[in-house]
């Protein structure tokens, strides 16, 4: 053979890799999961003069086509404080729209302002009931920033909705290379890229270059194992959270349940102190009906659930508040908020109550 017709064929032969390389990085239309985004805006779209749009954020992820095959929708484009409680009902029944009507669909990818990101993702993981994932993603940058990474992480979102591993852990956020369970992520950080963290149980798994890792499991009930189902459902009580600080005003706790609110989270000095005049404002809210939980503002600890009648000391006021009194567990203050908002939809009794705070 010629040293021509040998360097041509050898040029064939590497020709002939590449395109089994690419074909097996690119798999066919068919064989790829099927994601669908619901894009709700925050910083992730909102470009210098105009927000990007959910097609403009599907377009912008690099290698798409190794992973998924996506589908997109503008459910809503603002940032995440301005979404509302009625949106939150309307998004989980999308979410459970989109899972019902399309049983080949892999997974769904929800992008958020990071602001109130651990909010919604933790609505979420208690409403939609499929075992199918939820991926919650954002950005810290906006896209006229040097340095934006929400296109990075809206295509680690997409993977991690698409990776069999992912189903029936509840709904999931995903930043930075990082997987956190909705239940336990909160936002640590106001500025730096690691800002979401799972303070006490730490990170549930990692989106490398090779694949997506998990390295645990929720074992609380969540999605598929929710017993909330938001049918008849038309409105969230209203819940208000109280922080407790040196000579804190129990004045404000009236004013709430004055207002309407029907439950009151309290974000307790340590293991769920109060200060101040708010035992009073509690025991007005207690003579109301009103349920009242205790968490930390602290960020992490374990509130138990109170054993027994109490001390024998008590006056009524104390005994009728600590009958209306829920402990929070392992749940932030805003997290309890929306637990209670949902068990409230349920029930008014207090141990019911508090099995759900202890079971979720």
């Amino acid at each position: 053979m010629s040293y021509a017709l040998r360097g041509a064929c050898a040029v064939l032969l590497m020709l002939a890799a590449v395109g089994c390389t690419a074909s097996a990085q690119t798999p066919s239309p068919a064989a790829r999961p099927r994601i669908h985004l619901v894009a709700t805006g925050g910083t992730i779209s909102n470009r210098d003069g105009g927000r990007l749009s959910a097609e403009e954020l599907a377009k912008a992820m690099p290698g798409l086509d190794r992973f998924a095959t996506l589908t997109h929708e503008q459910f809503l484009n603002v940032s995440s404080g301005q979404i509302t409680l009625a949106q939150w009902l309307q998004l989980s029944r999308r979410v459970n729209q989109l899972f019902a009507e399309d049983r080949g669909l892999a997974g769904v990818v929800v992008t958020s302002g990071t602001d109130t990101l651990e909010e919604t993702a933790f609505f979420l993981h208690l409403t939609v009931r499929d075992a199918r994932p939820v991926v919650v993603v954002g950005s810290m940058r906006n896209p006229s920033t040097l340095g934006y990474e929400g296109a990075a992480n809206l295509l680690e979102g997409v993977r991690v909705a698409a990776e069999p591993a992912s189903r029936g852990k509840g709904v999931l956020v995903v930043l930075n290379d990082e997987i956190n369970s909705a239940r336990d992520v909160a936002k640590t950080d106001a500025l730096r890229l690691q800002t979401f963290r799972s303070p006490t149980h730490g990170l549930l798994g990692v989106v490398d270059s090779d694949r997506v890792t998990f390295f645990r499991q929720i074992l609380q009930r969540h999605t598929a194992t929710s017993e909330f189902d938001l049918q008849g459902v038309t409105e969230l009580p209203r819940v208000d959270v109280m922080m407790a600080y040196q000579g804190a005003s129990g004045d404000l706790i009236k004013a709430a349940v004055d207002l309407g609110a029907k439950g009151i989270v309290v974000a307790g000095v340590g293991a769920g102190g109060l200060s101040g005049t708010q035992a009073e404002g509690l025991d007005y809210a207690a003579s109301k009906g009103v349920i009242i939980v205790t968490g930390t503002r602290t960020g992490a600890g374990r509130i138990a659930p109170a054993r027994g009648p109490g001390p024998a000391n008590q006056t009524d006021a104390q005994r009728a508040r600590r009958a209306l009194t829920v402990q929070a567990e392992d749940h932030i203050p805003v997290k309890a908020r929306i637990l209670l908002m949902l068990a409230l939809t349920r029930t008014q009794k207090r141990d019911e109550i508090q099995r759900i705070f202890s079971e979720y």
